[in-house]
């Protein structure tokens, strides 16, 4: 057990929440039990017991602070010290303007960091239900897989029905499975990304014909059923192909499979449509399919898939899978600090606050870790201001959200406050001033983020 004197907190869920929460705690002084079920109890979805496996993508999506929601959270947990993004930092992957990652030496930085800090205690199990009562301070941070037993003593605890929505797997794909000479690497429009040089996605094109007989295809595939889950919507972000497929023809053309920014240099043509792979590891020997979450079942996954030129030969690293995600009414359930308001020592970070995505997963489990390291050591931390990415976020999830209709949401600048325009700007004037509306966004948030930051370490 740890020397340090101060009594440690408790994290459930070694994920991306848990594990930046936990950092977050250490890097304050404050020690840190970390528990995590796998291996000794495994989910539908992870493969590794390591900390932070992804497995969904292997994209924490665009990086660019300016002109991007995500990636303006990216920069504002760099700026306050999030292991997440340092780790994902040190291995990154060439993707455009994306910040994609290798998954597996991703989660190999997130866990020796933690391992190897002597503030970390690892406790591998299940939590059964309800934490211990002398377990005075916790964050949970379980995430969309939280394991029945405890979903339900809080499910009870809270009165609340249960909330729970769909999420999809892409495929991978083995590179020197595809066809590259029907194939070529570009970057949509060419831009140039963190390591990356403009030519990042091997892309697959389609013609008309092509793109209608796959459509028919993915629609006449057999699908995996979830007889036991009927009732539970799709999270519109991360939708299977199939389903967007039922919307319409032109659905997935509009979509994961748009042709814009891209030209196919032996058709010297933009194509009809187009399958992008993205980089999927280190050694390049692996590429994901973007956008390609799917329920067909295996075999007709494999099928489907070789219909498109350049992966008639594909060979599957992995197949696309669905699983059931779950998540708590946070508006009605949560105080601003992420405290369950029925039961106050319970804390709760990441996906099961019902924010979607990577990057804010672990934005909230950086803001938990935040607060119970502050209200450990006798602190006063207020939220981030509502103009920043991290405040727009748990602003959100915490009141600013209605909670009869509360769903999941990934960071946008419609979560921030609007600047006005100065008054007397004529047509012209107005049109320029919003074009400029992100960057002035961007601006504002990184300013006010230095004030909380400077804040935060002027009370510690």
């Amino acid at each position: 057990m740890n020397a340090n004197k101060t009594k440690p907190i408790h994290v459930i869920g070694a994920g991306l929440a848990g594990s930046e929460a936990a950092w977050q705690l250490v890097s304050a002084g404050v020690p840190v039990i970390l528990h995590e079920m796998r291996p000794l109890r495994g989910t539908d979805a992870h493969q590794t017991d390591k900390c932070a496996e992804l497995v969904c993508s292997n994209s924490f999506r665009a990086d660019d602070a300016e002109n991007n929601a995500v990636g303006l959270l990216h920069e504002e947990m760099r700026r306050a010290g999030s292991l997440i993004l340092q780790s994902a930092d040190a291995s990154k992957l060439p993707a455009g303007g994306a910040l994609a990652v290798d998954r597996d030496g991703f989660a190999e930085r997130v866990t020796a960091a933690l391992a190897s800090h002597p503030l970390v205690t690892f406790e591998r199990g299940e939590i059964g239900g309800l934490p211990p009562a002398d377990w005075d301070s916790v964050i949970i941070a379980t995430g969309p897989l939280t394991s029945p037993p405890l979903a339900e003593a809080i499910l009870e605890l809270t009165g609340e029905a249960s909330l729970s929505f769909f999420d999809a797997i892409a495929p991978i794909v083995h590179k020197d499975s595809i066809d590259l000479e029907k194939a070529w690497f570009q970057s949509r429009y060419d831009k140039v990304g963190p390591e990356g040089d403009g030519a990042d996605y091997i892309n697959c094109p389609l013609d008309k014909p092509q793109y209608l007989a796959f459509i028919e295809a993915i629609l006449a595939g057999e699908k995996t059923e979830f007889k036991e889950w009927e009732g539970t919507p799709y999270f519109e972000g991360c939708l299977p192909i199939e389903i967007m497929a039922a919307r319409g023809p032109n659905t997935l053309r509009f979509g994961p499979m748009k042709p814009i920014g891209l030209f196919d240099p032996r058709e010297q043509r933009r194509p009809y449509a187009v399958v992008q792979l993205r980089q999927d590891n280190a050694l390049g020997t692996l590429y994901n399919m973007v956008g390609f979450q799917t329920k067909l079942k295996y075999a007709e996954q494999v099928r489907v898939f070789r219909m498109i030129p350049g992966l008639e030969n594909a060979e599957f690293a992995r197949l696309g899978g669905l699983h059931r995600n779950t998540f708590i009414n946070s508006p009605k359930l949560l105080d601003g600090s992420l405290r369950l308001k029925v039961l106050p020592r319970l804390r709760f970070a990441g996906q099961v606050t019902g924010v979607e995505g990577y990057v804010e997963s672990a934005a909230i489990g950086l803001l938990a870790g935040c607060f119970a390291a502050a209200e450990r050591l006798g602190r006063d931390l207020p939220p981030p201001p509502l103009t920043t990415a991290l405040g727009a976020l748990i602003g959100h999830i915490t009141g600013q959200a209605d909670a009869k209709t509360f769903q999941p949401m990934n960071v946008n600048f419609g979560l921030f406050p609007e600047i006005e325009a100065p008054d007397g700007l004529n047509k012209a004037q107005l049109r320029e001033w919003k074009a400029g509306r992100k960057p002035r966004l961007s601006a504002r948030a990184l300013g006010d983020l230095a004030g909380w930051l400077k804040g935060s370490s002027a009370a510690a």
